[in-house]
């Protein structure tokens, strides 16, 4: 048994339907389209739940008696920057590349042969 596209169109309207339930549409539409956006993206949490964990650990190592070893090396990474960024030479290049970003980001001009190729007037297609 063969069936045409307008036979078959004609027996599934012809199908009865029950009506649906009170408050179908408006249920699918609060779950979905309305639903309020989540307070925090999955990335912000994940950033949220490390920084967590590193400040416990960090709690607890302070307070598991590691205090002392905790301070030292806060004390030797801050020599190190401090050493580091004491260096006229380091600053120097900073400064450069500062510069340099701020001119190429900010105070570039657009090439001239850049214009807009709007035809004023011309009715050729």
């Amino acid at each position: 048994m063969s069936m045409d596209e307008q036979e078959l169109e004609r027996a599934i309207l012809a199908l009865p339907l029950e009506e649906p339930p009170e408050g179908l549409r408006a249920s699918i539409l609060l779950a979905t389209a309305y639903r309020p956006a989540p307070a925090f993206s999955v990335a912000e949490l994940a950033l949220l739940g490390s920084l967590v964990a590193v400040v416990l650990w960090l709690l607890s190592v302070v307070f598991l008696g590691g205090g002392s070893l905790f301070v030292q090396t806060v004390e030797t990474i801050g020599s190190a920057f401090s050493r580091t960024f004491s260096n006229g030479a380091i600053l120097a290049w900073l400064a450069a590349g500062g510069a340099t970003a701020l001119w190429l980001s900010h105070l570039t001009l657009s090439p001239l042969g850049v214009r807009s190729h709007r035809s004023e007037g011309s009715s050729s297609r």
